[in-house]
Protein backbone atom coordinates (compact mmCIF):
# COMPACT_ATOMS: atom_id res chain seq x y z
CA UNK A 1 0.00 0.00 0.00
CA UNK A 2 1.09 3.47 -0.81
CA UNK A 3 2.42 6.40 1.52
CA UNK A 4 -0.14 8.88 2.28
CA UNK A 5 1.01 12.06 0.48
CA UNK A 6 0.18 13.74 3.52
CA UNK A 7 0.37 12.47 7.28
CA UNK A 8 0.18 14.13 10.56
CA UNK A 9 0.45 12.21 13.55
CA UNK A 10 -0.50 13.92 17.45
CA UNK A 11 0.76 17.55 15.42
CA UNK A 12 0.42 20.19 17.75
CA UNK A 13 1.12 23.68 17.69
CA UNK A 14 0.83 26.21 20.24
CA UNK A 15 1.35 30.12 21.14
CA UNK A 16 2.03 31.02 24.37
CA UNK A 17 -0.61 29.26 26.21
CA UNK A 18 -2.98 28.89 23.62
CA UNK A 19 -2.95 25.46 21.90
CA UNK A 20 -4.10 26.24 18.04
CA UNK A 21 -3.63 22.58 16.90
CA UNK A 22 -3.96 19.93 19.41
CA UNK A 23 -2.83 16.77 18.45
CA UNK A 24 -4.13 16.10 14.85
CA UNK A 25 -3.74 12.99 13.09
CA UNK A 26 -4.51 13.26 9.77
CA UNK A 27 -3.63 11.14 6.39
CA UNK A 28 -4.36 12.33 3.07
CA UNK A 29 -4.12 10.40 -0.25
CA UNK A 30 -1.99 10.91 -3.65
CA UNK A 31 -4.28 12.59 -6.00
CA UNK A 32 -6.99 13.50 -3.22
CA UNK A 33 -9.10 16.81 -2.73
CA UNK A 34 -8.86 17.01 0.62
CA UNK A 35 -11.04 20.33 2.63
CA UNK A 36 -10.45 21.59 5.69
CA UNK A 37 -13.62 23.52 7.08
CA UNK A 38 -14.17 24.94 10.53
CA UNK A 39 -14.88 28.34 12.09
CA UNK A 40 -12.79 30.82 12.85
CA UNK A 41 -9.90 30.37 14.87
CA UNK A 42 -10.63 26.27 14.76
CA UNK A 43 -6.76 26.01 13.59
CA UNK A 44 -7.22 25.64 9.48
CA UNK A 45 -4.52 28.33 8.55
CA UNK A 46 -2.62 27.68 11.14
CA UNK A 47 -2.10 23.85 10.08
CA UNK A 48 -1.74 24.80 6.52
CA UNK A 49 1.48 26.93 7.70
CA UNK A 50 2.81 23.71 9.82
CA UNK A 51 2.46 21.97 6.50
CA UNK A 52 4.32 24.22 4.28
CA UNK A 53 6.90 24.44 6.57
CA UNK A 54 6.18 28.53 7.46
CA UNK A 55 5.34 27.39 11.00
CA UNK A 56 7.49 25.07 13.00
CA UNK A 57 5.05 22.22 15.06
CA UNK A 58 5.80 22.54 19.01
CA UNK A 59 4.49 18.97 18.98
CA UNK A 60 4.05 15.81 16.82
CA UNK A 61 5.04 14.75 13.24
CA UNK A 62 4.14 14.97 10.14
CA UNK A 63 5.21 14.57 6.37
CA UNK A 64 4.44 15.35 3.11
CA UNK A 65 5.60 13.60 -0.16
CA UNK A 66 7.28 11.32 2.55
CA UNK A 67 9.66 14.58 3.62
CA UNK A 68 9.41 15.40 7.13
CA UNK A 69 8.00 18.74 7.53
CA UNK A 70 10.86 19.95 10.26
CA UNK A 71 13.75 17.86 8.78
CA UNK A 72 13.30 17.81 5.06
CA UNK A 73 11.87 21.21 5.08
CA UNK A 74 13.86 21.71 1.78
CA UNK A 75 12.59 18.86 -0.16
CA UNK A 76 8.63 19.29 1.12
CA UNK A 77 8.92 23.22 -0.36
CA UNK A 78 10.30 21.51 -3.79
CA UNK A 79 7.20 19.46 -4.20
CA UNK A 80 4.44 21.80 -3.24
CA UNK A 81 2.31 25.17 -4.18
CA UNK A 82 1.13 26.88 -1.92
CA UNK A 83 -1.36 29.77 -2.52
CA UNK A 84 -2.33 31.61 0.68
CA UNK A 85 -4.89 33.85 1.56
CA UNK A 86 -2.48 37.21 1.28
CA UNK A 87 -1.77 38.63 -1.72
CA UNK A 88 1.10 36.96 -3.65
CA UNK A 89 1.01 38.52 -7.26
CA UNK A 90 2.92 41.82 -7.79
CA UNK A 91 0.01 44.43 -8.88
CA UNK A 92 2.70 46.44 -10.69
CA UNK A 93 4.00 43.48 -12.92
CA UNK A 94 2.13 42.17 -16.01
CA UNK A 95 0.79 38.25 -15.49
CA UNK A 96 4.10 37.17 -18.14
CA UNK A 97 6.53 38.73 -15.68
CA UNK A 98 4.60 37.42 -12.32
CA UNK A 99 5.14 33.87 -13.87
CA UNK A 100 8.18 34.85 -14.48
CA UNK A 101 9.64 35.46 -11.42
CA UNK A 102 8.14 32.32 -9.76
CA UNK A 103 9.36 30.21 -13.03
CA UNK A 104 12.73 31.67 -11.85
CA UNK A 105 12.45 30.98 -8.05
CA UNK A 106 11.48 27.35 -9.22
CA UNK A 107 14.73 26.89 -10.91
CA UNK A 108 12.40 26.36 -14.29
CA UNK A 109 15.10 25.67 -16.75
CA UNK A 110 15.78 28.64 -19.00
CA UNK A 111 14.71 27.31 -22.69
CA UNK A 112 11.40 25.85 -20.90
CA UNK A 113 10.30 29.20 -19.45
CA UNK A 114 8.46 30.59 -22.29
CA UNK A 115 6.13 27.85 -23.05
CA UNK A 116 5.87 26.60 -19.11
CA UNK A 117 4.59 30.27 -18.98
CA UNK A 118 2.33 30.45 -21.68
CA UNK A 119 0.70 27.31 -21.58
CA UNK A 120 0.09 28.73 -17.70
CA UNK A 121 -1.67 31.40 -18.84
CA UNK A 122 -3.64 29.64 -21.26
CA UNK A 123 -4.29 26.87 -19.04
CA UNK A 124 -5.95 29.58 -16.29
CA UNK A 125 -8.09 31.45 -19.08
CA UNK A 126 -5.53 34.60 -18.98
CA UNK A 127 -3.73 34.55 -22.05
CA UNK A 128 -5.34 37.43 -23.03
CA UNK A 129 -4.17 39.61 -20.71
CA UNK A 130 -0.89 37.90 -19.46
CA UNK A 131 0.63 41.33 -20.86
CA UNK A 132 -1.45 43.66 -18.69
CA UNK A 133 -0.29 44.69 -15.05
CA UNK A 134 -2.03 42.52 -12.43
CA UNK A 135 -3.13 46.12 -10.97
CA UNK A 136 -6.05 46.24 -13.61
CA UNK A 137 -7.04 42.45 -13.25
CA UNK A 138 -10.38 41.50 -11.56
CA UNK A 139 -10.09 39.32 -8.14
CA UNK A 140 -10.97 36.36 -10.13
CA UNK A 141 -8.08 36.65 -12.26
CA UNK A 142 -5.91 37.61 -9.98
CA UNK A 143 -6.74 34.35 -7.84
CA UNK A 144 -6.29 32.23 -11.03
CA UNK A 145 -3.10 34.11 -11.62
CA UNK A 146 -1.94 32.95 -7.99
CA UNK A 147 -2.75 29.73 -8.70
CA UNK A 148 -1.19 29.70 -12.12
CA UNK A 149 1.91 30.95 -10.33
CA UNK A 150 2.19 28.00 -7.45
CA UNK A 151 2.10 25.61 -10.30
CA UNK A 152 4.62 26.20 -12.46
CA UNK A 153 6.64 23.47 -10.94
CA UNK A 154 4.06 21.04 -11.30
CA UNK A 155 3.74 20.42 -7.52
CA UNK A 156 2.55 16.97 -5.90
CA UNK A 157 0.49 18.60 -3.42
CA UNK A 158 -1.56 21.89 -3.68
CA UNK A 159 -2.02 23.94 -0.65
CA UNK A 160 -4.89 26.22 -0.74
CA UNK A 161 -5.90 29.01 2.18
CA UNK A 162 -9.13 30.29 1.39
CA UNK A 163 -9.14 30.10 -2.64
CA UNK A 164 -12.15 31.94 -3.18
CA UNK A 165 -12.41 34.79 -0.44
CA UNK A 166 -14.20 37.58 -1.41
CA UNK A 167 -14.63 37.06 -4.76
CA UNK A 168 -18.64 37.16 -6.49
CA UNK A 169 -20.51 33.78 -7.25
CA UNK A 170 -19.32 34.30 -11.00
CA UNK A 171 -15.52 34.81 -10.38
CA UNK A 172 -16.36 32.11 -7.33
CA UNK A 173 -17.20 29.57 -10.17
CA UNK A 174 -14.54 30.23 -12.05
CA UNK A 175 -12.09 29.59 -9.94
CA UNK A 176 -13.58 26.08 -9.28
CA UNK A 177 -13.75 25.38 -13.00
CA UNK A 178 -9.64 26.04 -12.98
CA UNK A 179 -8.92 23.75 -9.97
CA UNK A 180 -11.02 20.93 -11.31
CA UNK A 181 -9.24 21.73 -14.48
CA UNK A 182 -6.19 21.35 -12.84
CA UNK A 183 -6.64 18.36 -10.85
CA UNK A 184 -7.50 16.43 -13.56
CA UNK A 185 -4.53 17.33 -16.20
CA UNK A 186 -2.13 16.82 -13.41
CA UNK A 187 -3.36 15.03 -10.53
CA UNK A 188 -1.89 16.65 -7.49
CA UNK A 189 -3.16 16.54 -4.26
CA UNK A 190 -5.16 19.73 -3.18
CA UNK A 191 -5.75 20.58 0.48
CA UNK A 192 -7.73 23.61 0.69
CA UNK A 193 -9.29 25.52 3.43
CA UNK A 194 -12.51 27.15 3.05
CA UNK A 195 -15.83 28.80 4.57
CA UNK A 196 -17.88 28.17 1.98
CA UNK A 197 -19.60 24.64 2.43
CA UNK A 198 -21.06 24.52 -1.52
CA UNK A 199 -17.17 24.66 -2.78
CA UNK A 200 -16.56 21.93 -0.54
CA UNK A 201 -19.48 20.11 -1.21
CA UNK A 202 -18.16 20.34 -5.35
CA UNK A 203 -14.89 20.16 -4.74
CA UNK A 204 -13.78 17.90 -2.28
CA UNK A 205 -13.41 14.34 -2.24
CA UNK A 206 -13.41 14.15 1.81
CA UNK A 207 -13.39 17.25 3.96
CA UNK A 208 -12.18 17.23 7.53
CA UNK A 209 -13.82 19.38 9.89
CA UNK A 210 -12.33 21.21 12.71
CA UNK A 211 -12.88 22.47 16.11
CA UNK A 212 -11.12 23.22 18.54
CA UNK A 213 -7.93 22.60 16.87
CA UNK A 214 -8.42 18.96 16.49
CA UNK A 215 -10.61 17.14 13.40
CA UNK A 216 -14.03 16.47 14.93
CA UNK A 217 -15.33 14.69 11.88
CA UNK A 218 -13.76 13.48 8.76
CA UNK A 219 -15.30 11.61 5.48
CA UNK A 220 -16.76 12.63 2.20
CA UNK A 221 -19.78 15.22 2.38
CA UNK A 222 -22.11 12.63 1.70
CA UNK A 223 -21.25 10.77 3.97
CA UNK A 224 -20.89 12.90 6.68
CA UNK A 225 -24.56 13.99 5.45
CA UNK A 226 -25.60 10.42 5.91
CA UNK A 227 -24.65 10.39 9.69
CA UNK A 228 -25.76 13.65 11.12
CA UNK A 229 -29.80 12.46 9.09
CA UNK A 230 -31.40 11.27 6.46
CA UNK A 231 -32.13 14.69 5.36
CA UNK A 232 -29.38 16.60 6.61
CA UNK A 233 -27.55 19.27 4.57
CA UNK A 234 -24.15 19.93 4.91
CA UNK A 235 -24.72 23.09 6.59
CA UNK A 236 -26.07 20.76 9.50
CA UNK A 237 -23.26 18.79 9.26
CA UNK A 238 -21.12 21.76 10.08
CA UNK A 239 -23.38 23.05 12.35
CA UNK A 240 -23.59 19.26 14.74
CA UNK A 241 -20.00 19.39 14.39
CA UNK A 242 -18.84 23.25 15.26
CA UNK A 243 -21.80 24.37 17.55
CA UNK A 244 -20.27 24.06 20.63
CA UNK A 245 -19.16 27.56 22.69
CA UNK A 246 -18.87 28.62 18.25
CA UNK A 247 -18.84 32.03 20.29
CA UNK A 248 -15.91 31.85 21.55
CA UNK A 249 -14.17 30.72 18.71
CA UNK A 250 -13.74 34.00 16.72
CA UNK A 251 -9.71 34.74 17.12
CA UNK A 252 -9.28 37.76 15.89
CA UNK A 253 -5.80 37.30 14.24
CA UNK A 254 -7.56 35.17 11.85
CA UNK A 255 -11.15 37.38 11.24
CA UNK A 256 -8.57 40.12 10.57
CA UNK A 257 -6.54 38.03 7.86
CA UNK A 258 -9.58 37.01 5.94
CA UNK A 259 -11.10 40.44 5.96
CA UNK A 260 -8.16 41.98 4.51
CA UNK A 261 -7.71 38.99 1.91
CA UNK A 262 -11.89 39.67 1.05
CA UNK A 263 -10.89 43.25 0.73
CA UNK A 264 -8.02 42.83 -1.54
CA UNK A 265 -9.95 40.68 -3.99
CA UNK A 266 -12.97 42.55 -4.12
Amino acid sequence: MSQPIIETHALVRRFGSMTAVGGLTLSIEAGEVFGLLGRNGAGKTTLIKMLTTLLPPSGGTASVGGFDIVREAASVRRIIGYVPQALSADGDLSGFENLLVFAKLYDIPRAQREKRIQDALAFMDLADVGHKLVKTYSGGMIRRLEIAQSTLHRPRVLFLDEPTVGLDPVARISVWEQLEKLQAEFGSAILLTTHYLEEAERLCDRVGIMNHGTIAAIGSPAELKAVVGAHASFEDVFEHYTSADAAQQGAYDETSQTRRSANRLA
